[in-house]
């Protein structure tokens, strides 16, 4: 497909896109987002695709551009509905060094002793490899 036919191809079918799309997921900048990026799969795709298959692949990329907005946002739920207030708190503590001194109490040895040696010690991986007989890769691995 040459930049001329995706240009017509946008022209002609993304008023039939954003006519559909808003209808099923009743929020008219979501479906707007959808038809965008649809069309920002096609363009990458542009050099593979045929005129004649373009409709098809865009309503059929901006389908499932859409099951997946609405299933993440069914498992994540959408910001503006999530009520703050459960997931947050008001109370005010301050002593971070003790809250993350009793996080590290939690680490399982070895990890806590990377964390100790590398934070607190300032140790390079490889040096941590060498005290603690692990590897550079494992070392790197507990650190995270």
């Amino acid at each position: 497909m040459t930049v001329e036919e995706y240009n017509y191809c946008v022209d002609e079918f993304f008023r039939q896109c954003l006519s559909f799309y808003p209808k099923n997921i009743r929020d008219v900048d979501k479906a707007k987002d959808i038809v965008q990026d649809s069309y920002e799969k096609l363009w990458i795709k542009v050099e593979t695709v045929c005129l004649r298959k373009s409709q098809i692949l865009s309503f059929t990329t901006a389908y499932h551009t859409m099951i997946d907005l609405l299933r993440r946002e069914k498992k994540f739920g959408d910001y503006n509905t999530i009520k703050h207030e459960t997931y947050s708190h008001t109370e005010q503590y301050s002593d971070l060094n003790e809250i993350l001194h009793e996080a590290i109490k939690l680490l399982p040895e070895t990890q806590r002793s990377v964390i100790m040696l590398r934070d607190y010690e300032g140790y390079t991986y490889e040096e941590i490899a060498e005290v603690t007989g692990l590897n550079e890769s494992q070392v790197k691995v507990l650190y995270l």
